[in-house]
């Protein structure tokens, strides 16, 4: 099993998304990169921790690619908006994709290099090595499955895009 973490915003929605990619075995929400231990969301959200709300992410690479993954991933994102998602705003929104094996490096890298191919202005997702990540509050945990109709910046056609990518590449 390997792990990665991906901050796409509001964690509810990227988790949500991100659980439903085949090969994805694991998901959980949490705050990563910041400047304190073990913060709750308030400190996060009006504390200036400097943790962005992320999603770890397990995943088997036997039946999903890193690349793939990360492809996936930033089809649910605007990788051109800095520390914003949708209406969600603040340095805890930022975008990025932080990893724990160096040997990870090399494929986010290209997957970033194919990303910026389709801008002409600078993506900004953020590209680190993990530094810390702390669980969010279980109230937080699969929160679009206990709350369905709750707010969420990733919609509809992002789910039904997802599904389409899928099916494209089964086939």
């Amino acid at each position: 099993m390997k792990e990665i973490y991906l901050a796409g915003g509001c964690f509810w929605g990227a988790e949500k998304y991100l659980s439903l990619i085949p090969g994805v075995l694991e998901t959980e929400v949490g705050y990563a990169n910041g400047n304190t231990a073990n913060p709750s969301y308030e400190d996060v959200r009006y504390r200036g921790t400097g943790h962005t709300e992320t999603v770890r992410v397990r995943y088997d690479e036997g039946a999903l690619d890193l690349g793939f993954l990360l492809e996936l991933f930033f089809k649910a994102i605007d990788p051109l908006s800095l520390n914003r998602q949708g209406h969600d705003e603040g340095i805890n929104y930022r975008t990025g994709v932080y990893y724990t094996d160096g040997a990870d490096r090399p494929v986010i890298d290209a997957a970033m290099g194919a990303l910026q191919k389709q801008f002409d202005r600078p993506v900004v997702v953020e590209v680190l090595p993990l530094e810390n990540y702390y669980s969010a509050e279980e109230y937080h945990q699969k929160y679009l499955d206990k709350n369905p109709t709750g707010y969420c910046h990733v919609g509809s056609d992002t789910f039904a895009m997802l599904k389409k990518a899928l099916e494209e590449r089964a086939r």
